[in-house]
């Protein structure tokens, strides 16, 4: 699922997760040791939201 805000694309953690390959678990794990940076969050959820350019640095983080 894609959210559309003000024209950009956002993820969510699950998606993010299946497209790196790792569980939703992992990439939350990974995020509080501070081996990935923090998510946005939405304001009124409070839910992580991961853009393309997001996406794409962790996967260099990963080295994949």
């Amino acid at each position: 699922m894609r959210l559309t805000i003000k024209g950009k694309k956002y993820f969510t953690a699950t998606q993010v997760a299946a497209t790196l390959g790792i569980s939703k678990q992992t990439l939350l794990r990974y995020e509080a040791r501070g081996l990935f940076p923090k998510a946005t969050r939405n304001q009124l959820n409070r839910w992580r939201e991961y853009t393309e350019n997001d996406i794409q640095t962790l996967r260099k983080i990963m080295g994949r």
